[in-house]
């Protein structure tokens, strides 16, 4: 697997472009926000991933690291941080370091149900507000749908009583999107959590338009495809016209593709290094590229 630090410092070089200072030491640009359609609330469009990233357990060189890290997501608008009980220590790492840095106010956390069974799901979903230092969290989603027509009315009792601010289902595999744009079309939803790269697309065929057509907020998994997009261009110099649509690095033009599509809300790459968290947040930053950029950005990758 290709280095993700030497795609970013030779992307960077290529186009004559050092490696900029952290933005704290000046005025922050804020990043570009999305409508959230359930409330009107405006969310910023590049958030952050836990899987396997935050998952370090006790190990406390490695939660130093991600204190930093979240503490730097904060410092540039970032916003929503998404877990699981699925992700190992993930959520108590964020509740841990969220709370010991006073971050809760600033954060939109996400996390989810993956069980079976009520009352197991309503232990589990208590279990991750314990974890998450948090009596109420911003959005609770259905992992892989799991066990979905069970967990649902919880949810909408749960959204009534206040424990949850929105609700959503999930899933990151094209061989469930049938049974996705099922739940889609018969229950109201606040949030659908899906994959959508330029090296999995297939989401932009039905399921993103049903989302906007039901009022549906889309945070995207998976938006560097595990590091396929990485290989793909492993050894390529970024093209010099993605200058134009704001992309520095190849992270970028891979996220501002993503963004160019009118029903996605936010995008959230996992990371454990500040220099690619800084990086993705960049992506976000002034005027989206519009629908119609997306092919341009695709020919540029390959695509």
């Amino acid at each position: 697997m290709p280095s993700r630090r030497d795609f970013l410092h030779r992307s960077l070089a290529l186009s004559g472009l050092a490696m900029m200072p952290p933005l704290a030491n000046a005025a922050t640009p804020s990043p570009a926000t999305r409508i959230i359609p359930a409330d009107g609330h405006r969310l910023a469009v590049i958030g952050l991933g836990t899987w396997q990233t935050f998952d370090v357990g006790g190990d406390a060189t490695a939660r130093d690291n991600l204190g930093r890290l979240l503490s730097r997501f904060v410092e540039l608008g970032g916003e929503v941080i998404d877990s699981s009980p699925m992700y190992g220590s993930s959520e108590s790492v964020v509740g841990d370091l969220a709370g010991a840095r006073r971050l809760r106010e600033r954060l939109f956390l996400a996390t989810k149900v993956w069980t079976s069974g009520k009352a197991a799901g309503i232990a589990q979903m208590e279990a991750s507000l314990r974890r998450l230092k948090s009596p109420r969290i911003e959005l609770m989603q259905i992992h892989n749908l799991q066990d979905w027509k069970t967990h649902l009315p919880v949810l909408r009792e749960w959204k009534a009583a206040g424990r949850i601010r929105y609700l959503g289902i999930t899933h990151y595999s094209s061989s469930a999107y049938a049974d996705v744009e099922d739940v889609l079309r018969r229950e109201p939803l606040d949030f659908l959590q899906i994959n959508y790269s330029l090296a999995e697309q297939e989401s932009a065929r039905r399921l993103l338009p049903l989302a906007a057509e039901r009022g549906v907020a889309v945070i995207v998994n998976r938006p560097f495809a595990e590091g396929a997009l990485f290989s793909a261009v492993k050894g390529l110099a970024l093209p010099a016209e993605a200058a134009a649509l704001d992309c520095r690095t190849w992270a970028q033009l891979f996220l501002r593709w993503i963004l160019a599509h009118p029903a996605v809300t936010c995008a959230i790459p996992a990371s454990s290094r500040i220099e690619h968290l800084e990086d993705n947040m960049a992506a976000g930053i002034g005027a989206l590229p519009a629908f119609a950029d997306q092919k341009a950005l695709a020919r540029m990758a390959g695509f």
